[in-house]
């Protein structure tokens, strides 16, 4: 099955998604619209709906409310037709750990009932590098490489969307690298690619992001754009700290949020008056310094998180 979208067309447009399990809203109101073409970061914690957001796209999962367009296909009553374009690459490794990668690629281009599936196996091996390997057992390959294979059965059947929930977890740096690079390399080629992901620096390689947290959205845009829109005004503390300073630092008044990096502080907060008076204490202590520095994702991140409502505490309550 083919579908072209004109170039006006979202690859994903949806609005106020909600899915609920029991008691429990997982998703609340979720909307999100990504252009054709661009790689998109869904960041959230653990828990935060942003793997059963990817599978109402896709229609793995029917929402309970709310409704849109995925490929400009309707994701309530056309959900079999999505799940033919997308390419889904789950958490967990998917595959068969004791068939080898050629054999675990024919058997996906199968259940695609792809016309010529030698040439698409042989062409997704070639694309991937994974020739050399293409008859080691799977289940014997290291996490990187069976990220390669994991992203070679999405593209088998030639997707015009990547949904990839939180690919590179447990991947060395090396293969991360590697991952993005071919990320924009198929974003380049028109593929739109939805991505949930932990790692700040990912997000920073995203065209934009969606922060999600406890089922609910709570920014959405480019790098530049969320950080702005934040507000935070971000003072740095280095030297010698230790927990007290971490501890007084987080109960003081206009203190947000409180993060390590490295040998320093970021000490975040709505209004920089308040910050300076909260870290006037430390200004001249033996082996500190404070000074003003500019907000980045983590600080957003840590920030937006710690201002959201815990929808699991809220019916456990």
């Amino acid at each position: 099955m083919t579908l072209e979208l004109s170039p006006s067309d979202p690859a994903i447009d949806v609005q106020d998604l909600t899915k609920r399990f029991g008691d429990r809203t997982v998703v609340d109101r979720v909307s999100l619209r990504v252009e054709r073409g661009r790689i998109c970061g869904f960041l959230g914690p653990n828990g935060s709906g942003k793997t059963t957001t990817i599978r109402l796209l896709c229609g793995l999962l029917r929402a309970d409310e709310g409704a849109g367009r995925c490929l400009g296909l309707d994701i309530r009553t056309q959900a079999a037709q999505i799940r033919r374009l997308v390419g889904y690459m789950t958490q967990k490794f998917g595959l068969y750990e004791d068939l080898s990668i050629r054999q675990n690629l024919e058997f996906v281009a199968r259940l695609y009932e792809l016309p010529r599936r030698r040439e698409a196996v042989d062409g997704a091996l070639e694309r991937l590098g994974l020739q050399s390997r293409q008859h080691q057992v799977a289940g014997a390959l290291s996490g990187g490489w069976k990220q390669r294979l994991a992203l070679a059965a999405c593209l088998l059947h030639a997707p015009q969307l990547l949904l990839l929930d939180e690919p590179t977890a447990g991947v060395d740096p090396k293969a991360r690298r590697e991952f993005w690079d071919q990320i924009h390399t198929l974003a380049g080629q028109g593929i739109t690619v939805l991505v949930s992901t932990h790692y700040m620096d990912e997000a920073e390689r995203c065209h934009e992001l969606h922060y999600i947290a406890y089922g609910r959205s709570l920014a959405h845009g480019t790098q530049a754009q969320i950080i702005e829109g934040a507000g935070l005004a971000v003072w740095e503390l280095r030297g010698a700290w230790d927990a007290r300073v971490v501890d007084a630092l987080r109960a003081a008044p206009g203190v947000l949020s409180v993060a390590a990096f490295g040998n320093a502080l970021h000490v975040a907060g709505r209004e920089a008056d308040a910050l300076a008076a909260a870290l006037q204490p430390f200004q001249g202590r033996a082996g500190l310094q404070a000074c003003p520095a500019q907000a980045n994702l983590e600080d957003v991140f840590i920030s937006l998180i710690g201002q959201a409502q815990d929808n699991f505490a809220a019916a456990a309550a």
